[in-house]
Formats: structure tokens, sequence, C-alpha cells
């Protein structure tokens, strides 16, 4: 009997031993795949609210917000609402700390929350400042959750594939511990989704598009007409010819805009074929 006792008290013994390896492993694994916390300079936080046009109407949100200062600027500087996300509960509680003090946490918001897992729907301004993995995993959520004329600011770590609309190098004159004396930033604009066959009456269009870049094919009555320029920013869509000129917004299943032939503009509508 005290024989099986010592070898059941054996076996918990062991087992302890390797839920706590695991346990020391989880949490091995999880700081490897945290991104570290490293404080955006106050001045690039200013040019990047700059770069993506903030405005009161905006909503802001940082994934991976730290100490809260992009979200905080954004309110103090622009009256905009906005939502800090971060998974350290630590920045998260300092962040809420840092609002109060500035006296704007009735615009700024802070949560604990992986950014992978947080809907980007609401948001008409989004700034990140992650590492390029992340970044490269947040492309497709950002394309699929965010609404056409988003605004995406990255600092540092541009997306692959997708070229961005404007991009600024800035030298910083008060870098933060760590951090070089300069900073890349880069903006797109969420494109609506334009490409495919379209029909008004006689005229037909036809869109190819890679994220905000389109070429454009146009007929009236069947005859070809050359577009000679094309352009896709957010909703708004324009291309036009020797021989036209069009200016629009795609509105889901529809482009909506005026046709200029001429001295003569009147209203079209394409609507998907």
């Amino acid at each position: 009997m005290v024989a099986g006792t010592r070898a059941a008290r054996g076996r918990r013994f062991a087992a302890a031993l390797i839920l706590a390896a695991v346990a020391a492993g989880a949490r091995a694994q999880d700081d490897e795949i945290r991104p570290p916390f490293v404080t955006t300079p106050d001045e690039v936080v200013e040019r990047m609210l700059a770069l993506a046009g903030t405005r009161a109407d905006d909503f802001v949100m940082d994934l991976g917000s730290g100490d809260g200062r992009i979200v905080i600027a954004a309110a103090r500087k622009f009256g905009a609402r906005g939502l800090g996300v971060d998974i350290d509960p630590k920045l998260v509680a300092l962040s809420r700390e840092n609002a109060r003090r500035a006296g704007v946490e009735a615009l700024a918001r802070f949560e604990e929350r992986d950014v992978l897992a947080t809907d980007l729907a609401p948001a008409t301004v989004v700034t990140i400042y992650l590492l390029p993995w992340l970044v490269d995993r947040l492309q497709p959520k950002l394309m699929h959750e965010l609404n056409p004329g988003a605004r995406i600011v990255a600092h540092a770590f541009a997306m692959k594939g997708w070229k961005p609309d404007r991009s600024e190098h800035l030298r910083v004159v008060r870098p933060e511990r760590g951090q070089s004396g300069e900073s890349s930033l880069f903006l797109w604009t969420v494109p609506a989704e334009a490409r495919g066959h379209w029909r008004a009456g006689d005229w037909q269009l036809r869109v190819h598009q890679n994220f905000q870049e389109i070429e454009v094919e146009l007929t009236a009555g069947g005859a070809p007409l050359a577009v000679r320029a094309a352009k896709l920013e957010g909703r708004a869509i324009g291309f036009s010819g020797p021989e036209f000129a069009f200016r629009g917004r795609v509105e889901g299943s529809a482009i909506q805009g005026e046709l200029t032939r001429g001295i003569r503009t009147e209203p079209i509508t394409f609507r998907r074929d």
C-alpha cells in the first residue's frame, strides 16, 4: 500500500513537472510572437495623422497602440474619435491613464485585444507600427474589412505587393531610444472593387484592377474609344481620352457619374454586366 502511494505521488509529481514545462514553453512561444513595444516619436505621430488627412469626423484605429499616443493625438488635435488595441494589458492601462490626463478619455478608447482578431470595419483611418510579418498578415484583413476610402498609414514597414499611394522619408529630430534619426511613412487608400464588365446602354466598360491601379477599356456602340488615363481612389473613379472624360463613384453594383464629350456633359450610370 505504501509503495502504491509513493508511486502515485511520483506520477503526480512527474505530471506537474511536464505541465510546468509546457506552460514555460507556451510563455516562451508567446514572447516570441508578441510584437515588441517601440514608441513612435511624437513628430512622426503628427506626420502620420497629417498624411492620412485626419478630420474630426474620422474614426482612428491604432493597431498595436502602445502607450496610446497616436489615438490621443488624433483626439487632441483633430477632435477625432479613436480606438487603440494592444495585446499588453499594462500598456492598455497606461494608455487609458494617458487619455485621462490629456482630457480626451471620452474620445480615445483602448482595449486589450489581438490586432488580428479586431473588427476593422468602423475605422476610417488605420495607423500601424508593427513588424513586417504581422503587417503581411494584416494586409488581406485590411482590404476585406475596411470600407473604400479608408486610409492606412504605416510607419517603417510597407505592405508587400500593394504599392503605396504616397511614401515619405523624414528626419527625426528627437528619435526614441533604439531608433535611427530617419523614419519612413507609407499611405494607402482602400480602393473600391471596380474590376469587371459594366454597361450603360450602348456603352460598355471593362476595368482591370490591381489594388488601386486600373486599366480601362471603353466602347460606344461597339466602337472602341482610346483611354489615355484612368484613376481609382477609394470610391472615386475617373478615366479620359481624346474624345471624352468621365468622373464618378463606384457604389456597389453601379458606377455613377458624368460623361463629357465635347461641350456636352450628361449623367451616366454603368451597371455590372
